[in-house]
């Protein structure tokens, strides 16, 4: 028999809220339910019309201390359903040979799993008459799987996110093919770049020189060289490229080209965008130098499609004492962590940005890392220890003094 948890789990993620036309008044109604049934007051704000970002609160018995934030966004991408077994938003429940089962869906990783666990918890803290001493907050923002822009960037700014007094804040992690949980307390800048290369034009068949392509083609040829050097940086002090390491460099991926009207005419102009990932130990501002001096170098323009949101690390030293509430009940469950820099982007910018201390972390462990994958899946094994880990994560980090 299904437990009904799962069965919760599984109408969230039934709901289709694929980019770039998601689902939110699905998700709102199925959202507010589970608030009505847990017993949290429930709040929605459109600060975008169509996107609403969904606050959760169970008030502590001291509103002056600092508030934990559970936050978790609810859009997941796009789908190519021809590569899947199995509808993705069927979320579909396929039995193990070992007794456990699969379920199937877009979002299952990617991050429905956490917002589902932190449901559950505090439902199963309530039930069992547990109370917090800090006021706990759950968000679910939309968007943020197209930069946060219209969720939780906007929502930094208003008079509910300043009424919560926040302290510390949960999101999401990633998974992990190893037995350990990763422990992100940072991530790199997303610093997304368009070069526009204009230069001569004429017939296919001629020698024109100071041509827009080859123009593009320096710029990318020097971008590739400094691709290669961060590569062999990498693996010259870890001796291999994975998620606990990838954070520390910078990477670079030539992802967008536009350019030519017909084979033979030498078009006037180029467009390449390329995806740039900062480490955090890397000076942004002179990385950005560099990459103007690239423009003006090759007579080309240069210009960022989405606003730079430095991400910056939280403090995982002594004075967290968050942080090191989590290591030891993570430590109680015999549960290693490994501290790593996220590799690409979370809501966690847009919190640390504003001074909120914040830790992706995910009940993902022993399972391929399927995010943005086909066939994403997550097991009910995984699921069910996810639910017991934020069950005892929420109630000693809600109850902290001081």
């Amino acid at each position: 028999m299904e437990p009904a948890c799962i069965t919760r789990f599984r109408e969230y993620l039934q709901v289709n809220t694929m980019q770039p036309n998601p689902d939110y008044a699905g998700c709102e109604k199925y959202l507010k339910k589970q608030a009505e049934e847990i017993g949290l007051e429930f709040k929605s704000l459109e600060l975008v019309p169509g996107k609403p970002t969904i606050i959760m609160t169970w008030r502590g018995f001291d509103p002056t201390l600092k508030s934990l934030i559970l936050n978790s966004h609810t859009d997941v991408v796009p789908v190519f359903e021809e590569f899947w077994d199995y509808p993705p938003f069927s979320a579909t429940r396929v039995p193990t040979d070992n007794g456990d089962f699969r379920i199937y869906a877009r979002g299952s990783q990617d991050m429905k799993i956490v917002g589902s666990c932190y449901l559950e918890a505090i439902r199963n803290l309530k039930e069992h008459g547990k109370n917090p001493l800090r006021t706990i907050h759950l968000l679910f923002v939309p968007d943020e799987e197209i930069g946060g822009e219209d969720g939780m960037m906007k929502f930094l700014h208003t008079p509910e996110f300043k009424e919560m007094n926040a302290g510390f804040a949960l999101d999401e992690g990633i998974a992990n093919p190893g037995p350990e949980l990763y422990a992100f307390y940072g991530e790199r800048t997303n610093n997304a770049v368009k070069f526009t290369c204009r230069g001569n034009t004429g017939h296919g068949s001629q020698f024109i020189t100071d041509t827009a392509v080859s123009k593009l083609l320096n710029i990318s040829r020097e971008l590739t060289e400094f691709r290669n050097e961060e590569e062999q940086r990498l693996i010259s002090k870890y001796g291999e490229v994975n998620q606990s390491n990838l954070g520390f460099v910078t990477t670079v991926n030539l992802n967008i080209i536009n350019g030519g009207v017909q084979v033979n005419v030498v078009p006037d102009n180029f467009q390449a965008e390329f995806d740039i990932r900062v480490s955090p130990d890397t000076d942004l501002e002179e990385f950005n130098l560099w990459l103007k001096g690239l423009a003006e170098k090759y007579d080309s323009e240069i210009e960022y499609p989405h606003e730079v949101v430095r991400s910056g690390v939280s403090d995982i030293g002594p004075s967290n004492k968050f942080y090191h509430k989590m290591v030891e009940v993570l430590d109680a469950k015999e549960l290693k962590i490994i501290n790593a820099i996220f590799p690409a982007a979370t809501d966690s910018r847009y919190l640390r940005a504003a001074g909120i201390p914040a830790i992706g972390i995910s009940p993902l462990r022993n399972i391929p890392v399927l995010l943005h994958v086909h066939n994403e899946y997550v097991t009910e094994s995984l699921f069910m220890e996810g639910v017991d880990i934020y069950t005892d994560l929420i109630h000693e980090l809600s109850n902290l003094e001081g």
